[in-house]
């Protein structure tokens, strides 16, 4: 690996130190604060306390009473700002305007609009008119849905806005995502919300066959399930980031190793699934910035999928968020 797992725990817990220090006061979930650190990890971003605490109050005194960015959903949009722009707080105002055109675009206001209008933001280019982009990832959003009615909903929303950002056919794309939807369960594979989502991630590689995915899929969770780590439905979409490595299935001892490491640290002893996540992202995220390994193409879709995927887990982290901004008409 290009850090060996010590510097990777020892900056990854630096942080997270530092955050809960500087945040005591705020009734803040610790998985906020895990999730926060790992974006200047991943991101190879220096992280200054203050000026990361500058944007979050930023954030908090330009956003209307009810948003959910008045919620810890702040501490996450602004490390994200600030771990992908020079100018954080002149971007935020760019970040509030493309989360009003999704309103307006058909998706409902609150934390996962929040989420999906950073996706766009970092991912689409033509920043003068996210319009096209917009009526894109709803038409994405509606083949999902029709799909899987039941499981789809608004937790989707920043997966169908980068599913949009990759140029194919929406059709095409939804046939490959049910493909793998029905061709998993017989591998062990249990239907549902996290199935739906790693069929999604596998949809994004068109570099290798489908059935050669499936297999490194099924043989990655037979070897974590030898190693002790049993593969439950939530860390689906994680195997399935490792299984775009080519050589994903060389990197399990790696993996147990810091998700080891990451166990006996003292702020993350409590939340092992976290943990694990955290390991495979980092792990895969060190492969992907070693470019003799891998391709161009490749890379970008996994910078995608660690995207989407982090996306998910910190609107899921914030969950509390929704609720309490959906009851309250959830303006921005």
């Amino acid at each position: 690996m290009g850090k060996d797992l010590d510097q990777i725990v020892n900056e990854y817990s630096s942080i997270f130190r530092q955050l809960k220090k500087r945040l005591k006061w705020h009734f803040t979930d610790e998985r906020t604060l895990m999730m926060v650190a790992s974006l200047y990890v991943t991101r190879n971003k220096e992280f200054r306390p203050s000026s990361f605490l500058e944007i979050s109050d930023y954030i908090k005194n330009n956003v209307g009473m009810f948003s959910s960015l008045k919620s810890s959903q702040r501490f996450i949009s602004a490390a994200m700002l600030d771990v992908n722009y020079d100018q954080p707080k002149e971007k935020f105002h760019e970040y509030v305007a493309v989360y009003e055109k999704l309103v307006e675009g058909g998706f409902k206001r609150g934390n996962f609009t929040f989420m999906a209008a950073l996706c766009l933001l970092l991912g689409d280019t033509n920043e003068t008119n996210h319009k096209w982009m917009i009526e894109r990832a709803m038409a994405v959003y509606k083949g999902m849905k029709k799909d899987h009615f039941f499981l789809t909903g608004e937790s989707d929303y920043p997966l169908a806005v980068l599913l949009a950002q990759v140029n194919r056919d929406i059709d095409e794309m939804m046939d490959d995502i049910d493909y793998y939807y029905k061709a998993l369960p017989p591998h062990g594979f249990r239907k549902g919300n996290d199935l739906q989502f790693l069929s999604h991630i596998l949809s994004l590689d068109k570099n290798v066959d489908s059935d050669i995915l499936i297999h490194r899929i099924s043989e990655l969770t037979n070897m974590f399930k030898e190693a002790g780590r049993k593969i439950k439905p939530v860390f689906y979409p994680t195997i399935g980031l490792l299984s775009l490595l080519e050589n994903g299935l060389e990197e399990v001892d790696n993996v147990m190793a810091l998700f080891k490491r990451l166990n006996v640290e003292k702020g993350f002893r409590w939340h092992k699934d976290v943990n694990f996540i955290m390991a495979v992202t980092f792990i895969v995220k060190d492969k992907v910035e070693d470019t003799s390994l891998i391709s161009t193409g490749i890379q970008t879709t996994i910078e995608t999928i660690i995207q989407a995927q982090q996306a998910a887990m910190f609107a899921a982290m914030t969950g509390a968020a929704v609720a309490v901004s959906s009851s309250n008409g959830g303006s921005s």
